[in-house]
C-alpha cells in the first residue's frame, strides 16, 4: 500500500502504536476494505471493551432531516436547524436511534466517552436540542457499527481498519465530505497516495 512521502509511521506502525481499546478514537475503512457499506466511512468509536465494539459512521447523511425525525417521534422541531441530515450510523439496528454530542450535556441514558464524546439513546436529547438548551455540538444517527467479542480486533489484523486521534472538530465540524480525508490527514496520510491493495503484516 502506498501512502504520502509526508507521514513519519508506515500503516502498520500507526496501528500498533494504537491503544488496546479504541473508544474516544476514530476507525477509518481503508481503501478496498471489501464492504460497500464501509467504503470511505469515519467512525467514532464510542464503546470498546472485552465484550465488543460500537461506534457511529459520522460521515454518511440520509435523506432524513433531523426535524423531520423530531416531528415523527411527536417532537415540536423548535430550534433546530432546517437542513440538518440524520446520519446513517451503521448497519446494525437501523431504527434505532442515537445522538453523538459535545460531552456539555447529560441525559437519561448518556455515555461520556474518552473526554471527547458522550453518547445518548433517549429522546430527551431530542427535545433539548428542540428547545435549545442541548449540547454545544452533535450529530444525530439511525444504526449503529457494531462488533462482538474480539471481532474489531480481528479485523484490525486483516489491514481493513486504520485508527486515527478523535479530533473533535473533525467529528462535528469539517463538512461531511471532507471527514474520511481529513482525518487521514491528521495522521499524516494523503488519501490520494492510498492503494486498494491490501498489504500483509
Amino acid at each position: 500500500m502506498a501512502a504520502s512521502r509526508r507521514r513519519t509511521k508506515p500503516l502498520w506502525s500507526v496501528a500498533m502504536s494504537a491503544p488496546p481499546y479504541l473508544a474516544g478514537q476514530l476507525l477509518l475503512s481503508m481503501p478496498g476494505i471489501g464492504d460497500p457499506r464501509f467504503e470511505r466511512v469515519v467512525i467514532a468509536m464510542c464503546l470498546h471493551d472485552e465484550g465488543g465494539a460500537l461506534g457511529l459512521v459520522v460521515n454518511n447523511p440520509a435523506e432524513l432531516t433531523v426535524r423531520e425525525l423530531m416531528t415523527q417521534q411527536g417532537i415540536d422541531p423548535g430550534a433546530t436547524p432546517a437542513d440538518t441530515p440524520v446520519l446513517a450510523g451503521g448497519p446494525v439496528e437501523p431504527a434505532r436511534g442515537f445522538v453523538l454530542h459535545t460531552p456539555d450535556y447529560e441525559g437519561q441514558s448518556t455515555i461520556f466517552v474518552a473526554d471527547r464524546w458522550a453518547l445518548t439513546a433517549t429522546l430527551d436529547v431530542l427535545k433539548a436540542i428542540a428547545e435549545g438548551r442541548g449540547p454545544r455540538a452533535w450529530l444525530a444517527a439511525m444504526g449503529y457499527t457494531g462488533w462482538g467479542p474480539g471481532q474489531l480486533e480481528g479485523e484490525l489484523t486483516r489491514h481493513g481498519w486504520q485508527i486515527a486521534p478523535g479530533e473533535t472538530s473533525l467529528v462535528f465540524e469539517a463538512p461531511y465530505e471532507r471527514r474520511w480525508p481529513a482525518a487521514y490527514g491528521a495522521i499524516g496520510i494523503d488519501v490520494g497516495q492510498l492503494s486498494a491493495t491490501p498489504g500483509r503484516a
